[in-house]
């Protein structure tokens, strides 16, 4: 299936955030920033749902702030869901967290190609496209994820990953366009 070149639900315009809206975006945005420039189009358009968004990013927000994962784990995992997905904008947007992250940018195009020479960020990669290909994972995968992961941090890996598959399953259907476009 092609992704929409146009959104089909636009971002909320700014006059039309409420006090709803804007508690909805409250786990990742102060109330200052509760605005549609700086919330960018994919929190301005789930804030037509002010119940699913709040929920969603409470979650989000724990996958992002407070897992028990690294900052690069989580990265390379997510940039692989979403690369898989297709979804261009959560990519365009994750790079640069990524780079933060201390992941370089021939890191980041293995990461896409399927093929990064870390072993770790590898058994992320695998990770990801079993879960993508089956919803499961194989006996050696786990093996080996519990060789480097603690319990807690695979429950967060496997979070992350289902996580930005559905965003990027959102991201695509609802025809969310990067900010410039």
């Amino acid at each position: 299936m092609p992704i929409p070149e146009q959104p089909r639900v636009a971002p909320l315009p700014d006059d039309r955030w409420t006090d709803e809206s804007r508690d909805a975006v409250s786990p990742l945005l102060p109330v200052e920033r509760a605005n549609l420039r700086d919330a960018g189009n994919i929190l301005g358009t789930l804030v037509h749902h002010p119940a699913l968004t709040r929920a969603y990013l409470t979650f989000n927000a724990h996958l992002l702030l407070g897992s028990t994962l690294s900052a690069r784990a989580r990265e390379v995992a997510l940039l692989r869901a979403v690369h898989v997905r297709r979804s261009d904008y959560l990519w365009d947007h994750h790079v640069p967290i990524a780079q933060r992250a201390g992941i370089t940018a021939a890191e980041i195009e293995s990461i896409r190609s399927g093929d990064p020479q870390d072993p770790v960020d590898a058994l992320l990669v695998r990770v990801v496209d079993e879960l993508e290909a089956s919803n499961a994972l194989g006996d050696e995968t786990w093996s080996a994820l519990r060789e480097v992961f603690d319990e807690r941090q695979v429950m967060d890996l496997v979070f992350t990953v289902g996580c930005y598959q559905l965003l990027g399953t959102a991201v695509n259907v609802l025809g969310i366009q990067p900010e410039d476009h």
